[in-house]
């Protein structure tokens, strides 16, 4: 049991060296720039060893991707259970978790790749990871939204699945927008955003 311990440990070790030299990688040389050996040579592997964890740069990008959305997942989970008493400001809050980590591990030009990727290799085992991810968004948002429903602090009669794919539709493509955009700085995303927030929130309210 401790051999397979050590061994689950040193995989784990390998796999952190190999994303932490990918993200290393990708953000100061750009991701087309980066080879594969390159990664391999700063996280000390051989390229070999490399693609027993990765068959590509693709799908390394989608494993940093899906290391930044565990976590705001992980985060979310707080604001869910308990949410504020304001709609708007709950929304604005679940929202500001992912959209303040957003840019931890990856740039806008990764995104970029990420997204491009995803919508020109549809079929691919990445892609369909990646949106994995975006459903298990929206399944954080849906849950918000039933959690304040519960609490009576928005109607109760809006279904909750639907509003919920609404709601991430919108922060995700605003989130587009702003990769796109290198001049757009995360304070304009998220006062777009919140002004959206307010009109939704307006909808949702219970009439007294």
């Amino acid at each position: 049991m401790r051999v397979a311990g050590l061994r689950a440990t040193q995989k784990l070790d390998r796999d952190r060296r190999i994303l932490d030299a990918a993200t290393a990688l990708f953000r100061n040389r750009g991701y087309e720039a980066t080879h594969i050996e390159q990664i391999a040579e700063m996280a000390g592997l051989s390229v070999g060893t490399l693609y027993n964890y990765y068959k590509n740069k693709g799908d390394l990008l989608v494993a940093i991707v899906s290391v930044e959305v565990h976590d705001v997942l992980a985060a979310g989970q707080v604001l869910v259970a308990t949410p504020p008493a304001d709609a708007a400001v709950a929304l604005d809050a679940l929202v500001a978790i992912y959209y303040d980590h957003s840019l931890y591990y990856m740039d806008k030009a990764m995104w970029r790749h990420a997204v491009a990727m995803t919508v020109q290799q549809a079929d691919t085992p990445s892609a369909q990871i990646y949106m994995a991810l975006d459903l298990a968004l929206v399944a954080q948002v849906t849950a918000l939204i039933r959690q304040m429903q519960m609490r009576a602090l928005i109607r109760a009669d809006v279904p909750a699945d639907p509003l919920g794919a609404m709601v991430f539709n919108n922060l995700d493509r605003m989130f587009l927008t702003y990769i796109r955009d290198d001049a757009m700085t995360l304070a304009d995303l998220k006062s777009a955003v919140s002004a959206q927030h307010a009109v939704i929130a307006r909808g949702l309210a219970i009439q007294g």
